[in-house]
């Protein structure tokens, strides 16, 4: 099992940076294939960015060059930095492995903002 605590998040203006962060307890982190996901109203949770055990990441088409997912296992700590946010950016963004397995207990999330 793993518990995962997001943080990060706020308001920022169109064209701004955020960077998330996502900090693990358990002694699985490492070997997880982990993902940020975001749930804008009324839409369905959605994946945004994973990043395998090993580093190899994969990005929705939406943020391909503008958000980058990362890992440090030793500090059993995920990242997604986001640049020149747009507001269809706003959401609740939460991080969780990839797939979600079945036990699996979301966070609060932190919800990210961007004001046009």
């Amino acid at each position: 099992q793993v518990q995962l605590v997001e943080s990060g998040g706020g308001l920022v203006q169109a064209g701004g940076s955020l960077r998330l962060s996502c900090a693990a307890s358990g002694s699985v982190f490492s070997i997880l294939n982990m993902g940020w996901y975001r749930q804008a109203p009324g839409k369905q949770r959605e994946l945004v960015a994973s990043i395998t055990s090993t580093g190899r990441t994969n990005h929705i088409d939406s943020v391909k060059g503008r958000f980058a997912i990362s890992r440090d296992n030793a500090k059993k700590t995920v990242y997604l930095q986001m640049n020149s946010l747009k507001p269809e950016d706003t959401a609740v963004y939460y991080c969780g492995p990839v797939p979600p397995y079945g036990s699996f207990q979301w966070g609060q999330g932190t919800q990210v903002t961007v004001s046009s």
